[in-house]
């Protein structure tokens, strides 16, 4: 499945990126990618502390980069050129894995479109409705990238944020500074040989390192392409392309005529998530903390909880008997286990002294985690999300409950309040000061009035 150049596919996303302005973008769509910006720059703020990031910002300043001029590194005093403050901040907004997902590729859209584009809005102090147009064109390329290419793709071991989201990142970044058409085709061309991420590596540093490196990976390709480097005019479609070498097969419909129309922040829609963990254990999350609080569970009453979801979930949730925490971000037991004992699990619950507690692991060796089968799924009516639970206790009572949805995904989403509440907790993990809080969200949520985009940047550094 190949096209001539002159109708490329390639060309085609570049003639969105190209020609994409504020005033292209329905106000449904401006409100979602608020939401997104500002849900992204919170874990951005929490994600600086954690060690992988720490290591990713101590790297940076090695490198002579981590003083003086240049962009935030959010969280922290250091500031460094573009390219490696796209670098760290990427890393640190998947550090937690509690940034934004679109479900129907598994992809965390914003986190490397903000790192990268951020940086490079910083270096002309561009205005906040530059920022806006620029991100929404980004994240619409990695989410229609990522959504065409065959799931193939994710099933050969491919981490979609790293492999799709250095499209988007260059993307954003060649909407900002309106890079002519030809340069922007040539800068897909560039990303498509950037292009990495193995899941392999989940449960590890390396997969926050794959937002990081796609951030900036996204940006450099726009900047060389900017600056006359060229590529390939065919990166997407052609024969030894991104497509047919990541995944074997692509669908062209879903980019021909279909960048914007409808805008991904519309239709489907993208899931801000409640807890910082991979998304496929929310909905269990969810519907188990509404159990154990509506019956006032505790983990002594408990003798055993069965679990099971789509076959294919436990593909991502390798970790059945996880010992650090980032492992339990990759366990549907210890999620649940963490919810049981402690009644939450949010950023201070994911840590290795966390994994090891004796309660925790006890909790843990109660759950029994199965799975249905795919006709089951027809008969039911299943998401791919569906998860029963069933909790038995000592006393020969069964608690059970299904659950196709948790609150924070596109089908039952967030509102502005519940997004702020999300980064107001975020930032108070971050040690952030309340009052620098509250202008944050405030300047996000009236972002296109921002003339000049550090008015919101220098509220995300530390002050030292």
């Amino acid at each position: 499945m190949t096209s001539s150049q002159a109708d490329s596919l390639t060309d085609h996303v570049a003639a969105f990126i190209r020609k994409t302005r504020y005033d292209d973008i329905p106000a449904s769509v401006v409100a979602c990618s608020k939401k997104a910006i500002l849900d992204t720059l919170g874990v951005a703020l929490a994600g600086a502390k954690s060690e992988g990031s720490e290591i990713i910002q101590r790297h940076v300043v090695e490198l002579g980069c981590g003083s003086g001029g240049g962009a935030a590194i959010f969280g922290t005093t250091a500031r460094a050129p573009a390219r490696f403050a796209a670098l760290a901040n990427g890393c640190a907004m998947h550090a937690d894995d509690y940034d934004d997902t679109f479900h129907p590729s598994r992809v965390h859209p914003s986190a490397p479109v903000v790192a990268a584009l951020f940086a490079d809005a910083e270096r002309d102090d561009r205005s906040g409705r530059d920022v806006l147009t620029a991100f929404n064109v980004g994240v619409e390329v990695t989410c229609k990238v990522s959504q065409a290419i065959d799931n193939e793709h994710y099933q050969r071991g491919y981490h979609a944020t790293g492999t799709c989201g250095v499209f988007g990142a260059a993307a954003a970044v060649c909407n900002l500074r309106a890079v002519p058409l030809e340069a922007t085709r040539f800068a897909l061309g560039i990303a498509g040989s950037s292009s990495s991420g193995l899941r392999e590596n989940f449960g590890t540093m390396v997969k926050p390192l794959h937002t990081g490196r796609a951030a900036e990976n996204g940006w450099v390709a726009a900047s060389l392409a900017a600056s006359g480097f060229t590529a390939a005019p065919t990166i997407l479609e052609g024969e030894r392309g991104f497509f047919l070498a990541g995944g074997g097969r692509y669908d062209e419909k879903i980019i021909r005529n279909r960048m914007g129309a409808p805008w991904t922040f519309d239709s489907p829609g993208v899931g801000i998530k409640p807890f910082p963990s991979g998304a496929l254990t929310h909905p269990a999350m969810s519907k188990m903390r509404d159990l154990v609080i509506e019956h006032n569970i505790t983990p002594d009453q408990v003798a055993r909880v069965g679990i099971k979801t789509n076959r294919l979930l436990p593909e991502n949730l390798t970790y059945h008997r996880p010992v650090t925490g980032l492992q339990g971000k990759f366990s549907m037991e210890f999620c649940l286990a963490s919810i049981l004992v402690l009644r939450r699990a949010g950023l201070a619950e994911f840590t290795d002294e966390v994994a090891a507690r004796a309660d925790i692991q006890d909790a843990i060796a109660k759950f029994d985690y199965t799975t249905y089968s795919d006709d089951e799924v027809k008969a039911g009516g299943y998401t791919r999300l569906t998860s029963f639970i069933d909790i038995h206790l000592k006393s020969g009572k069964t608690i059970s409950a299904r659950v196709d949805e948790a609150k924070g995904s596109a089908a039952i989403p967030m509102n502005e309040d519940d997004v702020a509440e999300k980064f107001r907790e975020c930032a108070a993990f971050a040690g952030w000061p309340a009052t620098r809080s509250e202008k944050i969200v405030e300047a996000v949520y009236g972002i296109e009035k921002l003339a000049k985009i550090s008015a919101l940047t220098d509220l995300l550094v530390r002050v030292s």
